[in-house]
């Protein structure tokens, strides 16, 4: 063969590979279904048959917080089965993701124990580029198996009201799409909640989004028809939900026919970068400058109001407060608050120019947990990475307007507080650096 042929061969080889590669991590919109059985929830079943002890664990956004499908599946899970002991873990956090999900896991799930894991990021993670919730999502499973093995995992999908048109089209939307191609490399079986629902909404039968209505004539017409949401997003406890819960309730009889009790085998990853290694390491004295403060839960609301999901919290608010780490690895978060009386921070890693990042956003009328992300894609070193409270308020009016909120009371939004609680990364802290 001359170098020539040769050169060819070769460059036609490797063209192969990158599209094999390319089609491996590729994502489509996949033909909606109501559920896909795959491997089924096996050792899940067969505990509430055998009237044993059972732990469901519902991760997820502000849906699954809601007082709706979460408590009423739960509800319909012990009714079904009244000889076993079910009880909840309730692990979500509103406004939240995936890729917070996999860092809070282990934290806020896992050390409970669950038996079954339902994971319900599908709202929260509409705007995840594919490959972010590969990672994510991925890593949510793995770090499950690897807890323990026989925990079984249910994916389950809502929607919003932009949703209704991909779903009404007979294809699942980017999010839950994505998030099929890891339960069909692990044999996970999924629910979209929300399929009849836009079927119905089609049929005029479902009306998405609207107030509650007051009158004898509001009601009236709304006769013979669900009121889903008053937002297009967070379904009516006695509207949307109902029809949630009615389709886990129709999937489970499919469901429960699948698999056979016993360890969950892992196989090797679907994405070589998956995040199974998240970890969330709690603040420490040693990291802060002088003026930050631990606030206890007895003496402080805030504290109070988030322990369960942030056990230890730590406050600054003086410009110039820091927070200093280095860590081996190639990303680096910090998990902490938003809110009214939250600032900007001057971001400062290894020798980059610094960034400033609001701990502020349209949405800050009350104190919500978020993720401050540091860094990401960094090469696997050594890292330095210092956090400063910015001397400057950002536009909290202007801010606040993009969502059509304002202040109440121009002194509760007054100050340039930071709250935080633990570091997330990809890597490992180094000490003494």
């Amino acid at each position: 063969m001359t170098n020539r042929c040769f050169l060819f061969v070769l460059m036609m080889l490797l063209t192969l590979v990158a599209q094999g590669a390319e089609e491996k991590t590729a994502y489509r919109l996949r033909d909606a279904v109501e559920s896909t059985v795959r491997d089924g929830l096996p050792n899940f079943f067969a505990k509430l048959e055998a009237g044993e002890t059972v732990r469901i664990g519902y991760l997820g956004g502000s849906i699954t917080a809601q007082p709706g499908w979460r408590p009423k599946t739960l509800a319909w899970f012990q009714d079904q089965y009244p000889k076993a002991k079910v009880s909840q873990i309730n692990a979500a956090i509103g406004g939240t993701g995936s890729g917070l999900g996999v860092f809070r896991l282990e934290q806020d799930v896992l050390q409970h124990k669950p038996d079954l894991l339902f994971v319900e990021f599908a709202v929260n993670d509409g705007g995840t580029p594919p490959e972010s919730i590969y990672r994510s999502m991925e890593g949510i499973v793995r770090k499950t198996f690897q807890a323990n093995p026989s925990t079984d995992i249910c994916f389950v999908y809502t929607l919003t009201q932009g949703m209704l048109k991909d779903l009404q089209g007979g294809k699942y939307p980017r999010a839950a799409s994505a998030m099929e191609v890891i339960a069909d490399h692990y044999g996970i079986p999924s629910i979209h909640m929300g399929l009849e629902v836009a079927c119905m909404e089609e049929a005029g039968t479902v009306v998405f989004k609207g107030p509650k209505p007051k009158t004898e004539a509001e009601r009236e017409a709304l006769a013979g028809k669900v009121l889903f949401s008053g937002d297009g997003v967070h379904p009516y406890p006695e509207g949307g939900h109902v029809l949630y819960l009615d389709a886990v309730a129709r999937s489970m009889k499919s469901i429960k026919k699948a698999g056979e009790p016993g360890p969950h085998e892992l196989p090797a990853p679907y994405v070589a970068d998956n995040w199974e290694n998240a970890i969330m390491i709690p603040l420490d004295r040693a990291m802060l400058s002088a003026g930050w403060e631990e606030l206890k839960p007895e003496e402080n609301d805030i504290a109070k109001r988030f322990q369960n999901r942030m056990p230890r919290m730590w406050q600054a608010s003086t410009p110039g407060e820091t927070m200093s780490f280095s860590f081996k690895g190639i990303y680096a978060a910090i998990y902490d608050i938003l809110g009214p009386d939250c600032g900007q921070m001057i971001v400062r890693v290894d020798d980059e120019a610094p960034v400033i990042k609001p701990r502020f956003d349209a949405y800050c009328t009350y104190h919500r947990l978020a993720t401050l992300k540091l860094a990401a894609d960094l090469p696997d070193d050594v890292h330095r990475v210092t956090v400063e409270i910015h001397p400057e308020q950002p536009d909290k009016v202007a801010i606040l307007s993009k969502n059509g909120n304002t202040m109440d009371n121009p002194a509760r939004f007054d100050g340039t507080r930071w709250y935080a609680g633990a570091i997330m990364l990809l890597g490992e802290l180094v000490e003494g650096e």
